[in-house]
C-alpha cells in the first residue's frame, strides 16, 4: 500500500473535517498546529493525511493526487483548500493569482481597531532567517518589497478582546498578522507580532472562515464556511 493505514481516530477526525468534496477539490477545516505540505521540522503534513485517508476509504491501491494552490500559517485554523486532479490544481492556481477565490478570515485582535473598519495598503519584506514579515517605513520601499492590501471591519467585542472580519486582497508572507500588528492592532497570542501573552495551545487566534470561488470546473459559485473554533465559544454571535 502506498501509505500508511489511519486508525480510527484519525480517519474519524478528517473525515468530521471535510466541509466540500467532488471529484476535483477538496476543502478542509485545518486545524491550529497543522502544516498543509511538508518543511523542515518533518511533521506530517494534512496533504499527506489526506492522501492517506482517500486511499483508505476508497480503497485506491495507487497514488492519490493532492495538489495545494495556497497555504496556511502553521498555528492558524479554518479553510485549507486541495485539488484532486492535476486540471483543477493549475486553474486554482491561476485563480488565487489572480485574485479570483476570495476569502475571509476572522481575528481576535487585542486592541479596538481605529476605525472600526477599513482597508490596509502596505508594502512587506520578508526575513527569512527569522521568518517575518516586516512594513516598511513610510516614504522608504525596499526593492524585495511586495505590496499587501486588505480589508476589515470589526464585527464585535469581548471583555478583552475585538473580533475583525479581514478580506485578503493580496497573498503575502504573514499579511493579516503583520498588517493588523501595524496598525497597533496584534492578533491574540500572536508573540511574533506583538500580542503581550501566547495561547496556552501555541495557536495565534486567525481563523480562515470563509471562501467564495467559482468552481474550477464546473463553473458554479461556491460559498464555504468554516465553523468557529471551539475555543471561540460564543463569539459566533457577534457577527
Amino acid at each position: 500500500m502506498e501509505y500508511r493505514t489511519l486508525n480510527n481516530e484519525e480517519y474519524r477526525d478528517i473525515a468530521g473535517r471535510i466541509l466540500y468534496e467532488d471529484n476535483h477539490i477538496m476543502i478542509v477545516n485545518k486545524k491550529s498546529g497543522e502544516i498543509t505540505q511538508g518543511d523542515k521540522t518533518g511533521d506530517e503534513p494534512l496533504g499527506d493525511l489526506l492522501k492517506a485517508f482517500i486511499a483508505q476509504r476508497d480503497a485506491k491501491p495507487g497514488k492519490v493526487f493532492i495538489g495545494i494552490p495556497h497555504r496556511i500559517d502553521r498555528p492558524v485554523s479554518g479553510i485549507a483548500m486541495f485539488a484532486k486532479t492535476s486540471k483543477a490544481l493549475e486553474r486554482l492556481n491561476a485563480m488565487f493569482r489572480d485574485g479570483d477565490v476570495h476569502k475571509f478570515y476572522w481575528a481576535l485582535v487585542c486592541r479596538e481597531p481605529d476605525p472600526a473598519e477599513g482597508e490596509l495598503e502596505n508594502w512587506l519584506y520578508r526575513i527569512e532567517r527569522q521568518n517575518k514579515s516586516y512594513i516598511c517605513r513610510p516614504g522608504t520601499r525596499r526593492a524585495d518589497a511586495k505590496m499587501a492590501r486588505l480589508r476589515y471591519r470589526m464585527l464585535g467585542k469581548t471583555d478583552r478582546y475585538f473580533l475583525v472580519e479581514v478580506q485578503l486582497l493580496t497573498g503575502r508572507h504573514h499579511q493579516i498578522r503583520c498588517q493588523l500588528a501595524g496598525i497597533g492592532c496584534p492578533i491574540k497570542g500572536d508573540l511574533k507580532y506583538g500580542a503581550p501573552r501566547s495561547n496556552p495551545d501555541g495557536s495565534i487566534s486567525l481563523h480562515a472562515r470563509k471562501i467564495t470561488f467559482v468552481h474550477p470546473v464546473r463553473k458554479e459559485e461556491i460559498t464555504i464556511e468554516a465553523p468557529v473554533p471551539s475555543s471561540w465559544k460564543g463569539l459566533d454571535s457577534l457577527h
